[in-house]
């Protein structure tokens, strides 16, 4: 485990040499934009419209770290601009970033007004980036005898490593830093710091947009630095350097030396002040509360550790607060004792947190903690229960009228269910309930929730299923997880009302919940893989690709990196004179939509060659992340979120099952990959038809479109005949594509720019195309503005079940904003509520599944459709019951229609 500045024990190097000054310096727009992108704007955000969550995250990191630190001097620094020497030495310096998002601008000049009021030193110099005045202070400190701590998210900062320089780099987000001493630099990279500009120069820099050497990691930078000893001696040695890999590196060596100098940090940058003026002074107390307040920061225990490292604060007589903000009776259970305790307090509602891990047939839980509600909290060890202690754990579990609450509920079934434990009576889902509040949000990490609706610090660290992992001391390790549970139990209690403002108490208990439970299951089941197939596919796939490249080179004429867009864009628009395409900081754009433009404007056949390249290139990542995937019993077992679309759909990882195509010869092919298990007959498929279509006619309850439903014709021949006002028989496969792109493009918020880029014509004819679509069903139109007026008063749109969407950008003054805003508020309803009739279709089967006895069982939920499993001799019976489940899991006045197929994969089971 990496070494970790904690927030429960000062993180300072056990050879600190206290007689020494301490200088940390902060880089402060790579921290700002790490904390931006850590929590989500839309939870930090004044009444005005003002972001605050770059300001917010580095605030309550700038916090913890000058605590954890005691640092006697401090500054932070600062970009300019992206103009610096670096970029006029080498214009695509850093040109491949995106545009600044509108919600961080601003921000960074208010993080330097709340520096001013805690008289922190700041730097910002034109034509130098924020790196090269802290490496410039740093030499300067420790040649004056300081300690020296650097805190940045930019690697290049660790060759300046050394005994008394050390980087805190940010391992996830700005709450958890790792302490880059030469040590550790050299575990890392087996590199001195001295080497790591050498290093990273060979390595290049995607970030920078600094060009590495094809075929060369960072395994081959790092062997050839030691081997020659430094990048000079490697240049001046360059015939040397055996293979591909060495004739690659002298092809490129002009190209790498730039980087090698753009990699240097300048060491002498002219500075207004000197590293004695920077000790810290007593805060502006007031201009910080008043800060705070102008910018409706009110969370309490932000406002006590900003205040509580003032340097003043003893004069002003404040302390720190209590690292986790509450106090519990905290019990490490020893063998034996888990009994009594749950005697005690098992009859309450209970908070539960875990640490684990998942790995089909060895997920372990290593720890566990228990919170009630008077400030009673226990952990134990699960490896370490007796069988006395096991079975009354085990029955506590499995007890319906022991309420339990839980983070990501699904991650906790799902690995407890490995140790053969069954949880029932869990009432609430804190992950689940602060995405039903804020759906919108995007992270739903225990530490963030705590500090957001109860205003509590909690331990840094998460592990990816949201569960809590610590350090080595285990007393300090059993603590912070007791804090958790109870911090689990208490967003509990606070999400209880919230649920009950927003009207989603029934989504939660009724939907969510059992949902979870389900895709527990679902996700232990997997589906069997064909792995000689899969490989098959990505031979084909990868040979495809070889293909492409070969075509694009005799296109060219020459040979080129199809994936460098400034080495395309010089091919096409310089040397073969393409048309030009959209204009963007870097050229002119070569994405898949210009390509398409220009494939249809010119007769070269480079564009065509490039899309196909791209798409098969897409197909064999997609193919090698399915057979990376196969687990030991030869299924793919893929993880569903529930919390990730805002819509209420589901989605998932590893893999993404989402990006199997479904309507290409590839994709179905990728698709007969999926087969049906040992002990099982047969795959089944079932889907609703025209689902989103069904809702819009539902919830317009407009009468030509329920009657087209109605009619028992094709839908979409129907609409065409009375769009175009022509006979069914008339209506055209070309009329029908419009109408089809129309229906569904309406139910999507799509604009008529949209449906025209969509059907390729003009944006005129799309509109004339709209206009007389919403003169024929002028239900639907009335129906859209409606959704989106109601939307833009109460700020939300609600499904027919009441999942809320908010959408603040509705009021906003960027018309980009709020036009997206429209779409989203068009789209909401009818996705969502599509969203939750396939929730509560899945859950309908599975009850009817286990209430008949029967073996087979749900595997998947893609999209529409949902994937079953059918035992021997039970197809007839399942068919019939999913089919009645599903057409019937609500009423529509568009009535739900339901199409099953069977197979031996899930492509022959299509229907």
């Amino acid at each position: 485990m990496a070494e970790t500045a904690s927030k429960k024990t000062p993180a300072r190097d056990e050879k600190r040499d206290e007689k020494r000054p301490r200088l940390m310096l902060m880089d402060g727009h790579s921290l700002a934009y790490r904390a931006f992108f850590a929590l989500p704007a839309e939870n930090f955000t004044t009444a005005t419209g003002q972001p605050t969550n770059a300001i917010y995250g580095f605030a309550s990191m700038l916090a913890n770290t000058l605590r954890d630190e005691e640092p006697t001097h401090f500054a932070v620094a600062f970009d300019v601009s992206r103009k610096t020497w670096r970029s006029e030495e080498f214009t695509e310096y850093k040109a491949n970033r995106s545009k600044t998002p509108d919600e961080f601008k601003g921000q960074v000049e208010l993080i330097g007004e709340l520096l001013d009021t805690m008289h922190a030193d700041r730097f910002a110099v034109d034509g130098f980036e924020a790196d090269d005045i802290i490496a410039t202070l740093a030499t300067q400190a420790e040649a004056a005898g300081f300690e020296v701590l650097v805190v940045t998210g930019d690697r290049d900062s660790f060759q300046l490593v050394s005994e008394h320089v050390t980087v805190l780099y940010p391992t996830k987000g700005v709450s958890e830093l790792t302490r880059f001493t030469p040590e550790k630099v050299f575990e890392k990279y087996g590199l001195t710091p001295s080497q790591y500009p050498d290093f990273a120069a060979l390595r290049g820099d995607p970030s920078d947009n600094l060009p590495g050497i094809p075929g060369v990691g960072e395994k081959t930078a790092a062997k050839w630095i030691n081997q020659f000893g430094s990048f000079a001696e490697l240049v001046e040695r360059a015939e040397e350097v055996k293979g591909k890999a060495g004739q690659n590196f002298r092809d490129h060596l002009e190209a790498v030396k730039l980087n090698r100098r753009l990699t240097e940090m300048v060491k002498d940058v002219d500075l207004p002040r000197t590293v004695e003026d920077l000790r810290r002074e007593p805060y502006d107390r007031k201009g910080v509360a008043a800060f705070l307040d102008t910018l409706e920061i009110r969370n309490p225990s932000l406002r006590e550790r900003l205040l509580a490292v003032d340097p003043g604060a003893e004069e002003a007589g404040d302390s720190a607060p209590p690292a986790e903000g509450v106090e519990i009776d905290g019990k490490v259970l020893a063998t034996g004792e888990l009994t009594a305790w749950l005697e005690e307090h098992g009859k309450a509602v209970l908070g539960m947190a875990t640490v684990d891990t998942w790995s089909l047939g060895t997920g372990t839980v290593t720890e566990v903690a228990l919170a009630a509600a008077g400030g009673a909290a226990a952990w134990f060890d699960p490896s370490q229960l007796d069988a006395a202690d096991e079975n009354a754990f085990a029955g506590w579990l499995a007890d319906p009228a022991k309420p339990k609450v839980l983070h990501n509920a699904k991650n906790v079934l799902r690995v407890f269910a490995e140790h053969g434990w069954t949880v029932e009576g869990v009432g609430m889902d804190s992950a689940l309930a602060a995405y039903l509040v804020k759906p919108g949000r995007r992270s739903f990490a225990l530490d963030a929730l705590s500090l957001e609706y109860l205003g509590r610090e909690l331990a840094p660290a998460s592990a990816g299923d949201g569960q809590l992992a610590f350090g080595a001391d285990e007393a300090a390790e059993a603590d912070a997880l007791m804090h958790q549970a109870r911090t689990v139990l208490d967003l509990g209690t606070a999400f209880g009302e919230r649920l009950k403002e927003v009207g989603a108490g029934d989504l939660l208990t009724d939907i969510e919940l059992p949902t979870s439970a389900l895709l527990a299951r679902m996700e232990r089941h997997g589906i069997a893989a064909d792995r000689p197939h899969l490989q098959s596919m990505e031979q084909q796939f990868a040979g495809a690709v070889q293909q492409a490249v070969q075509e694009a080179h005799d296109a060219a004429g020459h040979e080129f990196n199809l994936g460098s867009p400034k080495q395309l864009q010089e091919v096409l628009f310089g040397e073969l004179g393409l048309p030009k395409t959209k204009k963007t900081k870097t050229g002119f754009t070569t994405d898949a939509d210009a390509l398409a433009w220009l494939a249809a404007q010119t007769d070269n056949e480079l564009p065509v060659i490039m899309l196909r390249h791209r798409e098969q290139a897409k197909l064999r990542v997609t193919v090698e992340g399915l057979i990376k995937t196969i687990a030991a019993d030869g299924r793919i077992h893929t993880s569903f979120s529930q919390t990730v679309a805002a819509t209420g759909r589901l989605s998932s990882t590893d893999p993404n099952l989402q990006n199997v195509p479904v309507r290409t010869d590839e994709g179905r092919a990728i698709r007969r990959g999926f087969v049906v298990g040992e002990g099982f007959e047969s795959l089944m498929t079932a889907d609703y038809s025209q689902i989103e279509l069904r809702v819009m006619a539902h919830l317009s309850e407009d009468e030509g479109l329920l009657e087209a439903f109605t009619s028992g014709e094709d839908l979409h021949t129907t609409v065409a005949s009375q769009v175009f006002g022509v006979e069914r028989s008339a209506v055209d496969a070309e009329m029908r594509r419009k109408i089809k792109a129309m229906s569904y493009g309406l139910a999507y918020g799509l604009s008529a720019f949209g449906l025209s880029q969509q059907l390729g014509i003009e944006a005129a004819e799309a509109r004339g195309l709209m206009d007389t679509y919403f003169e024929r069903f002028g239900g639907v139109r009335d129906y859209l503005r409606r959704a989106v007026d109601e939307a833009r008063a109460t700020g939300y749109t609600a499904t027919m079940l009441g999942r809320r969407r908010y959408l603040p950008d509705l009021n906003s003054d960027n018309r980009q904003r709020r036009e997206a805003a429209e779409r989203m508020a068009l789209n909401a309803p009818i996705q969502g509520t599509a969203a939750d009739i396939v929730k509560i279709a899945m859950l309908n089967v599975d009850g009817a599944l286990r209430a008949a006895g029967l073996t087979s069982r749900l595997l998947l939920q893609v999209h529409d459709e949902v994937v079953l499993e059918i035992a021997p001799g039970e197809r007839g019976e399942v068919e019939e019951l999913v089919r009645r489940e599903m057409s019937g899991a609500v009423t529509l006045r568009a009535p739900l229609d339901v199409s099953v197929g069977v197979g031996r994969d899930w492509e022959s089971a299509a229907h």
